[in-house]
């Protein structure tokens, strides 16, 4: 008995464990706040990350739509993602093989929307549509993501809804001239089915099974988006022909390739296991904002005062959503 007391002496009638369990348990809890706080700071710069670098990839694939087939850019993307991903996933997605293999259904599923689907869809809007246009209506891609996230039983809050409708609106009084009544172009309809493709991989991320870490992921998604991807390769090998290894066509390859997709998955991917997909929804929503600005600069399409306008909305909404957002995630930290 002297000696427990001496070990434990605040542990009442000599019992040798509850006071330490007790104190354990505080000294874990309290440093929990700030880590939360970090985190979610950490899943922010991430999502801000991954929507800047694929700002320009809309750039790109818009440059290339002329001299590059949709369907033959999105298969070298992948090619070129597999490439630049492989000296760091490899060895993990060998150690990981088997719990790849019990969620194959799963893996394929987000390969199919996130990669195979989704950048086939961007490739063939680039067609028929600007830049600017392509970053602005991916921005719809928010509220499906908000949408998911409600129907999974996620709160969003007034002030994040008010927000993300601003900048809704912001987009589509852009995408219309100033007027809510938009004459969609045949590639504006394809960025819709992109957004929505993209808004579904982003949900999935949330169920993505823990034992298999973000590198094995994407690697594993990428070699199954290029297979898919492979038939129709050759289909359009068959009748539009290559393309002519020039700088203006594997410049673009290579920065869709290496920057939007292996750099920004794999930071978009760490930002909904941080913050979720709604919250990093919020951040998207910058993207019109960055495309437009990138398409002026580089592709001579003209912003106007109405293009200013509409993004002094679009970055209202979001910071309005952001500030509701975070306000949550404190409160949620002080419980």
């Amino acid at each position: 008995m002297t000696l427990i007391t001496a070990r434990h002496p605040t542990t009442p009638e000599g019992d040798s464990t509850t006071a330490p369990e007790t104190d354990a348990t505080t000294a874990t809890e309290r440093p929990a706040p700030a880590r939360k706080t970090r985190g979610a700071g950490l899943g922010v710069l991430l999502a801000l990350l991954a929507t800047v670098v694929w700002s320009g990839s809309f750039v790109a694939t818009r440059d290339m739509a002329d001299s590059v087939p949709p369907v033959q850019a999105v298969f070298w993307r992948w090619i070129v993602a597999l490439v630049a991903v492989a000296p760091f996933a490899a060895r993990p997605f060998w150690r990981q093989r088997k719990a790849i293999r019990r969620h194959l259904g799963f893996v394929a599923l987000a390969s199919l929307f996130g990669v195979a689907l989704y950048n086939t869809l961007v490739h063939q809007a680039g067609l028929t549509t600007s830049a600017s246009n392509m970053g602005m209506i991916m921005a719809a891609s928010p509220v499906l993501m908000a949408v998911y996230a409600r129907l999974g039983g996620e709160r969003l809050g007034a002030r994040r809804l008010l927000g993300m409708l601003t900048a809704v609106l912001g987009v589509l009084l852009l995408v219309g001239r100033g007027s809510l009544a938009a004459d969609f172009a045949a590639g504006d309809l394809w960025m819709f089915a992109a957004a929505l493709s993209f808004a579904t991989y982003s949900a999935m991320l949330r169920r993505k099974p823990a034992e298999i870490d973000g590198l094995a992921f994407l690697f594993t998604t990428f070699a199954l988006g290029a297979l898919m991807l492979a038939p129709a390769y050759a289909v359009s090998l068959a009748v539009q022909g290559g393309f002519p290894p020039t700088t203006g066509t594997v410049g673009p390859l290579l920065y869709v390739g290496v920057m939007s997709s292996a750099v920004a998955f794999f930071a978009w991917n760490k930002a909904i296991g941080l913050i979720g997909a709604a919250r990093a929804g919020v951040v998207y929503y910058l993207q019109p904002v960055c495309v437009a600005l990138l398409s002026y600069v580089l592709l001579g399409e003209e912003l106007g005062l109405l293009g200013v306008a509409c993004m002094a909305l679009i970055l209202g909404g979001v910071a309005l959503a952001g500030a509701s957002g975070a306000r949550a995630g404190r409160a949620g930290t002080a419980r």
